[in-house]
């Protein structure tokens, strides 16, 4: 196992148990104890978890692991899911994506649909994540339309008052949210208040809402509100999510579509 494999795992194992101890995890990952000592140690420098006596925890309450290690978190029903909400979007529609490695995988779909190859344009992106916007940059039958705002690492979503000037100008068709967390009572949540606001304001320029959240994601809750579950008209799922949940989320009078 690579180091960067070996990282990747160590931190999800992270944010499932909250705390991992060096000699269980060795044995877990078939290395030797010393390896994953060096691993937590530049863990910890980079300040992705604070190292222990004897191992390491999560690095604060509101514990969020950077994108770069979450893409391969649920990726084959992230992959469906983003296929079936790409084949939702009209051509010649303006979309908005939010950061996320859903929509990420979403961008990725809409990118290879064969219809959307001409046109002028195909369709018009609004995105506030660097990643998507650099992804569909080379695409010349899309329109790219990028938020201000300044950088935010974890998720490379641009956040911030700057991007209220070009959001405040715009209508979107169709806003496509990725969430951390999405709930009946809730509504749809992320971890961090700026990008909450950033997409609230996506979800008020569109003239429809579609949440992309593997099952994972469902009757979870988050730190910073983004809309509630009413103004979602389209959840896209996977089939782990219950029936019960799905239930639950079409009596709110949303579309529920499991893939």
């Amino acid at each position: 196992m690579s180091r960067d494999a070996r990282w990747k795992t160590l931190l999800e194992l992270l944010v499932e148990r909250g705390r991992l101890d060096v000699e269980e995890v060795a044995v877990e990952l078939e290395v030797s104890a010393a390896t994953i000592r060096r691993d937590f140690d530049r863990l910890a420098e980079q300040q992705m978890l604070v190292r222990t006596r004897g191992g390491a925890v999560v690095h604060g309450v509101s514990y969020e692991l950077p994108l770069r290690y979450k893409t391969a978190r649920h990726a084959s029903e992230k992959q469906r899911i983003a296929k079936a909400v790409a084949d939702l979007v009209v051509p010649g529609e303006a979309v908005g994506l939010t950061g996320g490695t859903t929509t990420t995988e979403v961008a990725r779909a809409l990118a290879v649909r064969g219809d959307l190859g001409s046109g002028s344009p195909a369709l018009t992106v609004v995105t506030n994540a660097l990643n998507i916007a650099n992804e569909l940059a080379v695409r010349p039958q899309f329109k790219i339309v990028v938020t201000g705002g300044v950088a935010r690492p974890q998720s490379y979503e641009l956040i911030g008052p700057l991007a209220d000037g070009v959001l405040g100008q715009i209508t979107l068709d169709v806003a496509v949210l990725g969430v951390v967390a999405f709930d009946v009572t809730r509504g749809a949540a992320a971890h961090d208040e700026a990008e909450a606001a950033i997409n609230r304001m996506l979800c008020e320029r569109a003239e429809r809402v579609v949440v992309a959240a593997d099952s994972s994601k469902l009757g979870r809750r988050a730190f910073a509100r983004i809309c509630a579950a009413e103004a979602v008209d389209t959840l896209v799922t996977d089939a782990a999510a219950s029936a019960d949940t799905v239930r639950r989320f079409e009596e709110a009078g949303i579309d529920v579509l499991v893939v």
